[in-house]
């Protein structure tokens, strides 16, 4: 991205991000307000793959295994008595363990053999958690706390949005530093980068372990939302949605995860009533804008306001 772009990057995504803060004042409707919290959830997710994919360019699915590794380890604290906070803090900290462990052993991967291996540690976790009854419910849920003991939704929105843009800003410090660059030219030329000293698997393993932390974040704030933590966070499927909101919305943007994850969730809820059938619309729109408008939405988006301000 050149100055100009990564500057209208970081407007239009805080323009996004009060476009939410408003919502409740201009929707009252209880049902659609949780559903702008559940966007939210997706928004934390598809930022932490953006943040791998996007950035580090290295292709991992998966982003709801993380997420669902946080929820249950808060959700299961939280049963036994620790403060919803530290039940978050620690969710977060063992997706952040287990990001730098499986980095480390499957970093020196590339392509294919990376997705896999990503891929066969989300489906084992899901099938371990769906098994275990004692401590997780197994396929029953696990029922936890609610974030706290008001029952008021538009606390949960608040709270919601208040850490998405504390983590939003901190990715976008994060992208502005040396590791931020790091990522970048990893993302651009591995081989190129490695040849001028950056050391290609310390920096990847350091963005695997945050993006797994930023998923671990999402699912802690979303268990104790929905007051259950179930396997089916973890599934394929909820993969396949975050990889698509981050491709519809831009990769490598700081908006894209953001329009991406509200557009697919709140454009998913309106047409629930005919099944599973908008899949096959995001699945023709991600055809497209891979085939016509690689940039994504926001990069779209970025382009017209440059012609405008050219014009």
């Amino acid at each position: 991205m050149t100055v100009w772009k990564k500057k209208a990057d970081l407007i239009f995504s805080l323009v996004c991000l009060v476009v939410v803060a408003i919502v409740p004042l201009l929707v009252s409707s209880q049902y659609w307000r949780g559903v702008v919290i559940v966007a939210m959830y997706y928004c934390f997710v598809a930022w932490s793959w953006n943040l791998l994919s996007g950035f580090a360019g290295q292709f991992s699915l998966a982003p709801a295994a993380f997420a669902v590794l946080g929820g249950y380890v808060s959700g299961i604290l939280a049963n036994q008595g620790f403060p919803i906070p530290i039940s978050i803090f620690c969710g977060v900290g063992m997706a952040f363990l287990v990001g730098l462990f499986l980095g480390r052993i499957c970093l020196k991967m590339k392509g294919a053999y990376l997705a896999l291996t990503t891929l066969g540690f989300s489906e084992i976790l899901r099938i371990t958690i769906s098994n275990e009854y004692e401590i997780t419910r197994g396929d029953l849920g696990l029922a936890v706390p609610p974030l706290h003991d008001t029952g008021q939704l538009l606390l949960d929105y608040y709270v919601f949005w208040t850490i998405l843009v504390a983590l939003h800003l901190a990715f976008y410090i994060l992208t502005k530093l040396p590791i931020g660059l790091y990522w970048q030219a990893i993302g651009e030329d591995e081989d190129a980068a490695r040849s001028r000293g950056v050391k290609v698997v310390r920096y990847k393993v350091i963005a695997f372990s945050i993006s797994g932390a930023a998923a671990g974040l999402g699912g802690a704030l979303y268990v104790h939302f929905v007051r259950l933590a179930t396997p089916e966070i973890g599934m394929m499927l909820e993969n396949g949605l975050v990889i698509a909101m981050c491709v519809i919305g831009g990769l490598g943007t700081l908006t894209g995860p953001i329009i991406g994850s509200f557009i697919v969730q709140v454009t998913s809820e309106y047409f629930r009533e005919i099944g599973v059938y908008h899949l096959i619309v995001f699945a023709l729109l991600i055809i497209l804008i891979v085939r016509f408008f690689r940039e994504g939405l926001a990069g779209l988006v970025i382009r017209f306001t440059k012609g405008i301000s050219h014009g």
